[in-house]
């Protein structure tokens, strides 16, 4: 009896002790997305447009990915975005952003836009800008910036997947056709790096540089447009589709068509569906209405990284999160058949690249056998020894705000300095 009111006593303490003590608090970490809507190009094909929210649908899935173990941890993720045509205005939140004490950001920005804002002042150190919308080298070479990673692909690393699987079988005489604008001549000159790289040669290069609208004279303008010496294949740089769309089974000689259009390296594709990937597309799919692609793919994995960082680390704060992700610790595991890491000297997200044609998932890269000493995935893009970043794998102490900078005083950006 005297036992049987002792655990009954006892009982009791603990329901009052525990119906008394205060609740734990959730973590809250806000993200904000980012994005510039470009004006529309007319372009000479029938080339669908990219969905005017891509990117932001699949920051929104990675938000709920997140809540979803993050419940059960008190954690609480949410998101914020704008969008606009305005490079001022997106850069004039980023900087209300940060004064407001937040550190998060997923950037879907052109390249000149997007240095900018990581060397901001006010940004600088006191932010995690994650790049998911430009592919531009010199982001990840000359212009890197400590607080600026990548989930995106650079050209570069799009461009040695694809000459990997071009030279893996034997097709490495090229016939190169590129497009006359920036983007396109950005290609070209990484499409020039892989090759060199990988031993393969260009035999001949053409710049389509003519109004006609192929839609109707493909057949008569581009057999003598490609007339050219023996080939194995014709390598294209038109990142708008302005022409390229055009190439496969024009062509002067019967040959492949790769690069931009054709045979495709992409960061993802709604045609990946190995190791767990067609539970994300299938969740995607019902949360956006459309299939995934590359840049929803990068912001989606933005914010798994940021999830994954501050699960493991326990912590919010910008300067820890950056630490833990640039650390030897941090892998993620991301429907690639490889687990992903960090550059630390350029803070590019190490990833496989899916080697694609419209509709189905032809390889992968990086190619059987070609080797490197620490990973395969780093003879994708730029090796350690052929970037030039000054980058710090710590965010340097905290600095006082300054006052914010009026929309005024950056209202000078030009919105079409995009080198994507």
């Amino acid at each position: 009896m005297n036992n049987n009111y002792r655990i009954k006593r006892a009982l009791a303490l603990l329901l009052l002790l525990t119906s008394t003590a205060p609740l734990a608090q959730p973590l809250q970490i806000p993200v904000l997305y980012l994005h510039w809507q470009p004006p529309v190009v007319a372009v000479m094909s029938n080339t669908l447009p990219p969905p005017a929210d891509e990117g932001l649908r699949g920051a929104e899935l990675g938000i709920s990915d997140n809540n979803t173990t993050g419940r059960f941890l008190l954690h609480n993720y949410s998101l914020e975005a704008q969008r606009s045509e305005d490079s001022a205005a997106l850069l004039q939140r980023a900087l209300d952003w940060v004064a407001g004490g937040n550190g998060l950001i997923i950037a879907n920005l052109p390249a000149a836009t997007l240095s900018r804002l990581a060397q901001h002042p006010q940004i600088a150190g006191r932010a995690i800008i994650f790049n998911a919308g430009s592919s531009a080298n010199q982001l990840r070479t000359s212009d890197c910036r400590s607080g600026l990673l990548h989930t995106l692909p650079s050209r570069a690393m799009l461009t040695d997947a694809l000459t990997q699987f071009l030279v893996r079988k034997r097709w490495n005489r090229w016939l190169h056709i590129s497009g006359p604008r920036p983007e396109d001549q950005l290609y070209s000159q990484s499409l020039r790096r892989s090759a060199q790289r990988f031993g393969a040669t260009i035999i001949d290069s053409k710049t389509w540089s003519f109004s006609t609208d192929l839609r109707r004279m493909a057949q008569q303008e581009i057999p003598a447009f490609t007339r050219a010496k023996d080939h194995h294949v014709v390598v294209v740089a038109d990142e708008l589709g302005d022409f390229g769309e055009y190439l496969p089974y024009n062509t002067w000689l019967p040959r492949p068509v790769a690069g931009t259009q054709g045979l495709v390296p992409s960061g993802w594709h709604h045609s990946i569906e190995q190791w767990g990937a067609s539970q994300l597309q299938r969740r995607f799919s019902e949360h956006a209405g459309r299939w995934m692609n590359d840049k929803d793919y990068a912001a989606w994995l933005a914010v798994r990284v940021i999830g994954e960082a501050v699960t493991r680390s326990g912590s919010d704060s910008a300067a820890t999160v950056y630490a833990y992700l640039l650390g030897e610790q941090f892998q993620i595991a991301a429907f690639k058949g490889r687990k992903l890491s960090f550059r630390d000297w350029n803070g590019q997200l190490r990833q496989p690249i899916a080697l694609v044609q419209p509709n189905a998932l032809v390889s992968q890269s990086p190619q059987e056998g070609f080797l490197h000493p620490l990973t395969e995935l780093d003879t994708l893009g730029y090796d350690r020894p052929e970037s030039s970043c000054d980058f710090a794998t710590t965010l340097p102490p905290l600095q006082a705000a300054a006052p914010l900078q009026t929309r005024a005083n950056l209202s000078t950006l030009n919105p079409r300095e995009d080198l994507k």
